[in-house]
């Protein structure tokens, strides 16, 4: 199953609309105020065929309704210390949920387990003082380890220099629950603005490759 592909991050109105000619699978945007790619202008039109992902730090369920509704929001992004039955509420009232975890060495893949039934998929980042990116790679051989039947995004610091490693992880077997892959600061003139040639020659070369 081909991988799909997830461009985080977006900020203007313009550079959102060239990004979608790339046709990703899904676009992000960042809900936190605390962000340099915080989101607050209006989503323009996009194809169908391209999800919108809003992404939220501990955020009230209230706020995400009203960001949801206001931006026709196909999944929302929790990156803080939401709850299962935070989660679970979000999936029930509103969208589906991606779930965000910091991995490092001593990462404990049980603690995923009381998450199963509330979110739709899990994203695996580097771990890190702030919350979202640093533009830094985690060890993906972790991920052995990970053995949920449940499908996620891979997140941190993926980018040209890492496109061959990328491509070598993917073809292992204990990766077939790799939905996709997170594109971002990788990418990137400045924050939220993102270059369409490297991400056009990054995606191509991804797909013929995988």
């Amino acid at each position: 199953m081909e991988t799909k592909i997830k461009i985080c991050g977006m900020k203007f109105p313009k550079n959102i609309t060239e990004i979608a000619e790339l046709q990703p699978d899904y676009l992000g945007f960042i809900f936190y105020d605390q962000s340099p790619r915080h989101f607050e202008k209006e989503i323009p039109l996009l194809d169908k065929s391209i999800q919108k992902v809003g992404v939220f730090v501990n955020a009230s369920f209230e706020e995400i309704a009203a960001k949801v509704t206001q931006h026709q929001l196909d999944l929302v992004q929790l990156h803080g210390e939401e709850s299962p039955e935070f989660c679970q509420l979000i999936e029930v009232k509103l969208v589906k949920v991606i779930k965000a975890f910091n991995i490092h060495k001593n990462f404990n893949f049980n603690d995923l387990e009381k998450y199963f039934y509330s979110c739709s998929f899990y994203l695996f980042d580097t771990k890190d003082n702030n919350y979202g990116g640093n533009g830094i790679a985690f060890d993906w051989t972790i991920l052995k380890e990970y053995t949920l039947q449940k499908p996620y995004f891979l997140s941190g610091g993926i980018g040209m220099g890492n496109l061959k490693e990328l491509q070598l992880f993917l073809q292992n077997d204990y990766t077939k629950n790799c939905h996709a892959v997170d594109l971002n600061s990788k990418f990137e003139i400045e924050s939220g603005l993102k270059n369409p040639e490297t991400l056009k020659t990054f995606i191509q070369n991804l797909k013929q490759n995988s």
